[in-house]
């Protein structure tokens, strides 16, 4: 890549940040690669990071951009109501559980019993 292309790049993106007037006035002259190089190294600006910190939520422009909400905890969870079932040669699934089956991964027998510590 030009290196005057990929100049030309990084000064609009210091545009698209909240640092970037002080990083072109002169005031903080590395504010706006010090944005970019935490943007590309954690996925977040230094005010996602402030805001982070703040709110104690995992927020990112990047989110953002992902179609996402702005802090991950803010994401709706969606409970998926599926139900599977082991039928003859294969598994069944259902919107409804059914009375009187085990469910797919609902077993008692594959779970690990916890050892005793002060075992003999």
């Amino acid at each position: 890549m030009n290196k005057n292309c990929l100049f030309f790049i990084l000064i609009i993106f210091t545009g698209c940040s909240p640092l970037g007037p002080l990083a072109t006035t002169g005031t903080i002259p590395v504010a706006g690669q010090i944005d970019m190089l935490t943007l590309i190294g954690t996925e977040k600006t230094i005010v996602d990071h402030v805001i982070s910190l703040s709110s104690g939520k995992d927020c990112s422009a990047v989110n953002i951009e992902k179609e996402q909400y702005y802090c991950a905890e803010d994401e709706p969870a969606i409970k998926q109501n599926i139900f599977c079932y082991p039928s003859l040669g294969n598994v069944t699934c259902y919107d409804k559980p059914i009375e009187g089956y085990q469910q797919i991964g609902q077993n008692q027998h594959n779970l690990v019993k916890p050892v005793p510590a002060n075992r003999p």
